[in-house]
């Protein structure tokens, strides 16, 4: 018997319908807008920076414009990393789902992770418009980093503590609907997929972040 879809099921499986490329585009030139404000908006407004001196201020702008020009390769490699992780995982399980249809659960799960940007934006320009260059690095909305003192915290923490956030444990549950609208089975080896999968790669990740800091 066909399991049965609610309206919720069904509109997220019209997005997984969508045009991969324009998808793509599109949230490739939404990161881009929002790192050229937080460029604009934030990071101008950093005494430190607004005072460098000739040399120190166009190394910054050239870090600056790699970052820019480099969203789209940083997004595409990290869905291409991040999909065959999944993909990985649903083929140990025995699922049949593609890669094609990791690659595409993996990046439109990914717009969840806009929110925290467009937060940060709003708090820097809205309520904390005078920060100094760490207390923007060190921020992280809703993020283990919020439990710490930046200014004591060693530096090398940063990465780890603001990648462990509320908007990552939603992207998880974001793939997990995913694949199991994909594979349309069980919902509870979709949930073991990305438990045994993607979350060991990322805690990984972010302990090799931390050691090799």
């Amino acid at each position: 018997m066909p399991r049965q879809e609610t309206a919720f099921d069904l509109r997220i499986r019209e997005t997984l319908n969508v045009n991969m490329r324009y998808f793509f585009v599109g949230l490739s030139l939404i990161n881009f807008l929002l790192i050229y404000i937080k460029k604009e908006f934030v990071f101008e407004n950093i005494a430190a920076i607004k005072f460098m001196d000739p040399a120190q201020r166009l190394v910054f702008e050239i870090f600056q414009g790699i970052e820019l020009v480099g969203v789209p390769v940083y997004l595409a490699l990290q869905f291409t990393v991040i999909g065959f992780v999944i993909w990985t995982g649903c083929f140990l399980w025995g699922y049949r789902v593609t890669y094609y249809q990791c690659w595409k659960i993996v990046m439109i799960a990914s717009v969840i992770f806009l929110v925290p940007q467009v937060l940060t934006i709003l708090w820097f320009t809205l309520v904390e418009n005078d920060p100094t260059y760490w207390q923007v690095e060190a921020f992280s909305p809703l993020s283990f980093m919020n439990l710490f003192n930046h200014e004591t915290l060693n530096p090398k923490y940063f990465t780890a503590f603001k990648s462990m956030n509320v908007f990552q444990v939603l992207f998880w549950f974001a793939l997990i609907k995913g694949i199991d609208l994909a594979a349309r089975k069980r919902k509870d080896i979709a949930q073991a997929i990305v438990f045994t999968s993607y979350v060991p790669v990322f805690l990984f990740w972010l302990w090799f972040v931390v050691a090799t800091h």
